[in-house]
């Protein structure tokens, strides 16, 4: 956690190849969860009323040309009964588009087409995430990288001398560019999602796993239980 001068610490770990891995205590330690649906304000000017919009305002950019073949098979898999945008995205050719050289999810109605809108029969949230969950499968593997990555930053720095240094802290609204200064409301950095029963590296473990790896991950774990307090550090 912050110490007295405000400074955040930071847990070194490095792994088999030699990388350095920086992880911020305080966000891994914190009570931060994800509130959607329950309190979500999104972030466009006037707050959601129905708390299911969230980040999805703007659809999702992808990483590579293996995260859009990714969502692309899983949304060949949905159906019409979890997907409310299913129709529309057929009429258009496809749930992607490419804008300004980059690949993005279509937008419907304001926001991601795989959002299903609040009173839909099929569910609200995003359909990708309710096709994994009732094939058995994980969300993250359906879903562009990007959206389970979030709220979990990696900033990648190489050295002159190709040393890598990996940091791993909160997504805020920064990271964005410039349009995350016209965020009206951004869960890391409010209290409103400091309400977690669990440290985040517990309720993020599926995540964090996937994101550095499962041998990293479990010393990671082993590293943070030594310096859990009885109260939960707080963020916002």
């Amino acid at each position: 956690m912050p110490d007295a001068h405000g400074e955040r610490q930071w847990l070194e770990l490095i792994d088999a190849d030699g990388a350095t891995w920086l992880f911020d205590v305080a966000f891994l330690l914190s009570d931060y969860r994800c509130i959607y649906g329950e309190g979500c304000r999104s972030i466009e000017p006037e707050p959601d009323p129905t708390e299911t919009i969230g980040c999805c305002s703007h659809g999702a950019h992808f990483i590579d040309k293996d995260d859009r073949r990714e969502v692309l098979e899983a949304a060949a898999r949905l159906r019409p009964d979890q997907w409310q945008y299913y129709d529309r995205a057929m009429e258009r050719g496809g749930p992607l588009k490419k804008r300004s050289g980059d690949w993005t999810t279509r937008k419907a109605d304001g926001a991601c087409i795989f959002l299903n809108r609040d009173g839909f029969e099929g569910g609200s949230g995003c359909a990708l995430h309710i096709g994994a969950l009732e094939a058995g499968e994980r969300p993250l593997d359906w879903k562009p990288q990007v959206c389970w990555q979030v709220p979990i930053r990696l900033d990648v720095h190489t050295d002159d001398y190709g040393h890598e240094t990996v940091m791993v802290r909160a997504w805020q609204r920064r990271d964005w560019g410039p349009g995350g200064d016209d965020f009206n409301w951004w869960c890391t950095e409010s209290p409103d999602a400091h309400i977690g029963a669990d440290p985040f590296y517990v309720t993020a473990a599926e995540e964090l796993e996937e994101l550095i790896g499962s041998d990293l991950y479990q010393r990671l774990v082993a590293s943070l239980q030594r310096r859990r307090t009885e109260t939960p550090v707080r963020l916002g």
